[in-house]
């Protein structure tokens, strides 16, 4: 009763994305990157990239929660989902 497999990759797409966002953002901290033109165009690439990931996330929570007839959002504000019925499968 979790996430379908695209939602489990959208989850993972995510998650790498925000962590090379975090990544991109220390090194130019540091002594190695501090002022590196391409450091920032590739942090830069990574938080659009987030935008995108986030903005198709909710589309594809609008279209299963169409498909499946059943309020997505609200099941994740509350933390439950109606058990799967044999219609389901269809």
């Amino acid at each position: 009763m979790g996430h379908n497999p695209a939602g489990g990759a959208m989850v993972t797409a995510l998650l790498l994305t925000v962590a090379a966002t975090v990544l991109t953002g220390w090194l130019q901290t540091t002594d190695a990157f501090w002022g590196s033109s391409a450091m920032q165009e590739v942090h830069d690439l990574l938080a659009k990239l987030i935008l995108v990931l986030a903005a198709l996330h909710v589309a594809g929570v609008l279209l299963e929660s169409l498909r499946h007839h059943e309020n997505l959002v609200m099941s994740m504000l509350t933390g439950t989902k109606r058990p799967l019925t044999d219609k389901d499968h269809r």
